[in-house]
């Protein structure tokens, strides 16, 4: 792995690189030849595979409290183009594809984001807390990853943590995309709501697991750079237990890189 390190790229740069990849994302929703899932149904599947919550409100450092308030409104929004959205066998779910760009005019507003490690805020902010609760459910379920994205930067230092670092997918509109396939020969069904305190996922299918998983890290370390900073490392795994709890499988996942954007030995200093 080459070492990472800061970039400096300019606005006009940075602009007709996005005009660029947006471009060519497009085109591949249109040519790839991809089935993607579009149908939708309100009528839940009766087997829940995996279902999962993160809170809605966390304090961060340096970030106006309006907006993490600003995010909610952008989930409601977001996850009404989701929730029932069926992924039948051979079909490919694709986050940005179903949401669609996140503008004004559709009631989306100010929300954080996060650009080249620096915490700023831009309309549709905060869209990052779903893909990564979608990232991570899937994690559990025998769906297919076919595209994902990691974190250049690890901004904030672990608070409450309890999944392990880089177990999410960041994304930005449509190029940084999440895309899974069901190559199962079972219907699933993603169902996604808010609750006064909590932004809700659940993968559902027509039939009932027939194994469970846990998620893992492996040689998880921070590394002092030439440039001066810290690059945080893992490798991430996951084991299958059929129904008996036997092992069944014990998988590479994934593995993360990340600049770090604070003091790491400080951080979990005892």
């Amino acid at each position: 792995m080459n070492s990472l390190q800061p970039k400096k790229r300019s606005k006009l740069r940075i602009f007709f690189g996005k005009k660029v990849y947006r471009l060519r994302r497009y085109s591949e929703w249109y040519m790839d030849g991809k089935k993607y899932a579009t149908r939708r149904s309100m009528e839940k599947l009766k087997h829940v595979i995996f279902k999962h919550r993160t809170p809605l409100l966390r304090k961060l450092k340096d970030v106006e409290m309006e907006l993490q308030t600003n995010k909610i409104t952008n989930l409601k929004i977001a996850a009404k183009r989701l929730n029932g959205i069926m992924l039948q066998p051979g079909e490919t779910f694709s986050y940005w594809r179903l949401i669609g760009s996140t503008t004004k005019r559709k009631g989306y507003v100010d929300g954080m984001i996060l650009h080249y490690g620096q915490v700023t805020k831009g309309v549709g902010g905060g869209l990052c807390q779903l893909s990564n609760l979608i990232y991570w459910m899937t994690l559990h379920t025998p769906l297919t990853i076919t595209e994902r994205y990691r974190h250049s930067y690890d901004v904030f230092p672990d608070s409450k943590r309890k999944q392990p670092f880089g177990s999410g997918a960041t994304c930005a509109y449509n190029y940084l995309d999440l895309q899974i396939k069901n190559e199962t020969n079972v219907p699933y069904q993603l169902l996604i709501y808010l609750t006064d305190t909590s932004l809700v996922g659940e993968w559902r299918a027509h039939m009932g697991a027939n194994r469970t998983y846990k998620v893992y890290e492996k040689d998880h370390s921070f590394t002092r750079e030439s440039w001066g900073g810290y690059v945080r490392h893992n490798t991430i795994y996951r084991k299958a237990y059929n129904l008996n709890g036997e092992l069944i499988d014990d998988e590479f996942i994934t593995e993360n890189h990340a600049i770090t954007m604070y003091e790491p030995f400080l951080t979990y200093e005892k």
